[in-house]
């Protein structure tokens, strides 16, 4: 079957990776929530314990917290662990790799990586998702993406340079073993003003990454297309598309 997706050279993946590194707070402001539905449909009903890994500011370990889980969290940065635990101060957190989490042998019945796996080693990280959880234990990988099938944010990704759009073949990558990839979408709308879609960009990777020159012209034309060609007044709400994609695989 066709696979989709980002494919990053390793070393490309861990510089794009390491702009997250700093901003935990611009990030966790301007990045947008999870929809309920997704942690429904990926959870079974008797799991108790859950490793979030790739975790950063806590935005969807939040939602496995709020369905009553006991979450710890993983996160090779300490600026965004630093957000997580202010605002999930029960929760566990620890700065690690999802290649090597330092988590105990068959600890938890979940690992969530939501955002993130794109970053990792697929491999190395489904062996080492493998080895904390149980027997039958679930592995979920969450993206959330803009809805480009709607022409305005179709072209919005573009200017923004956004990489998390659906790809109809898109299938992630996991270790052998895991076994019953299946996948669940959710199409829902983040509500935003013109100025919070800009300070969403700064927050990408592309963004982070490029230099001065690169950022001035994105914003110029980010600027443009929101108040000039879609009309849009400063402050005003605007609902942007998205949709999750939940993928869960199950522990041979």
């Amino acid at each position: 079957m066709a696979r989709g997706g980002p494919k990053l050279h390793q070393q490309r993946r861990r510089e794009l990776g390491m702009a997250f590194q700093d901003g935990g707070e611009h990030y966790d402001r301007v990045r947008p929530d999870y929809p309920l539905d997704s942690v429904d449909w990926l959870v079974p009903a008797t799991a108790r314990d859950v490793a979030d890994v790739g975790a950063g500011t806590g935005k969807y370990t939040a939602l496995l917290v709020q369905r009553g889980l006991q979450v710890t969290a993983v996160d090779p940065s300490p600026d965004m662990l630093e957000q997580l635990r202010t605002a999930l101060p029960g929760v566990t957190a620890i700065e690690a790799a999802a290649e090597s989490t330092g988590l105990g042998d068959a600890a938890f019945d979940v690992v969530t990586v939501a955002q993130a796996w794109h970053w990792c080693d697929p491999l190395r990280a489904s062996t080492e998702a493998a080895r904390i959880l149980r027997p039958e234990g679930v592995l979920g990988l969450i993206w959330n993406q803009l809805d480009t099938s709607v022409p305005w944010v179709h072209r919005l990704s573009r200017i923004m340079h956004a990489g998390d759009v659906l790809k109809p073949h898109f299938r992630p990558v996991v270790g052998p073993e895991f076994v019953g990839l299946e996948s669940h979408l959710t199409r829902w709308e983040d509500r935003l003003t013109p100025e919070d879609i800009l300070e969403l960009t700064k927050s990408r990777s592309y963004y982070l990454a490029a230099s001065s020159a690169v950022r001035a012209k994105v914003t110029a034309n980010l600027e443009w297309y929101l108040h000039e060609h879609l009309g849009h007044r400063p402050g005003a709400a605007v609902g942007l598309p998205y949709l999750t994609q939940s993928w869960k695989a199950f522990k041979a």
